[in-house]
C-alpha cells in the first residue's frame, strides 16, 4: 500500500489529506510536505487521516514533529480521525492530550476558528 498525499486551503487553514499507510517507508514524504507547508508560512494545519490504513511510531513522530514546527509560529496541527484502530494508537501514547482530534475536516476548522 502506497501513501497518497494531497493538500488544499480552506478558510485559511491548510488541509492535508493522507491516504494509505504512514510507516517507516512512507513517513518521510509526509514529513517533507509538512515542512514545505510550514516553510510557506502555513501554520494552521489539519491532517485528514480518514483514509489512513496503518500508522506506526515513525508516522507518530512525523505528526509530533509537524506539531512542534507549527507551534514555534503559534500555529496548530489538528487531526481528523474516526477509525478506532488509529484512535487507539493516539490514546495508548497519550497523544489525544496533545492533538486536537476531530470527526470531520469541517469540525476541525470550526474548532480552530472558535479558538481565535
Amino acid at each position: 500500500m502506497d501513501l497518497k498525499l494531497a493538500h488544499s486551503n480552506k478558510d485559511g487553514i491548510e488541509i492535508v489529506d493522507v491516504e494509505g499507510e504512514i510507516d517507516v517507508y512512507t513517513a518521510p514524504r509526509l514529513r517533507e510536505l509538512l515542512i514545505e507547508l510550514v516553510n510557506k508560512k502555513n501554520y494552521q494545519l489539519v491532517v485528514n487521516m480518514e483514509k489512513v490504513e496503518f500508522l506506526d511510531s515513525t508516522g507518530l513522530g512525523v505528526l509530533v514533529g509537524g506539531l512542534k514546527r507549527v507551534r514555534a509560529h503559534d500555529g496548530s496541527l489538528d487531526l481528523v480521525c474516526t477509525q478506532e484502530r488509529i484512535l487507539k494508537i493516539f490514546r495508548i501514547t497519550g497523544l489525544t492530550k496533545v492533538f486536537g482530534i476531530h470527526e470531520s475536516v469541517d469540525q476541525a476548522i470550526a474548532a480552530r476558528k472558535a479558538e481565535k
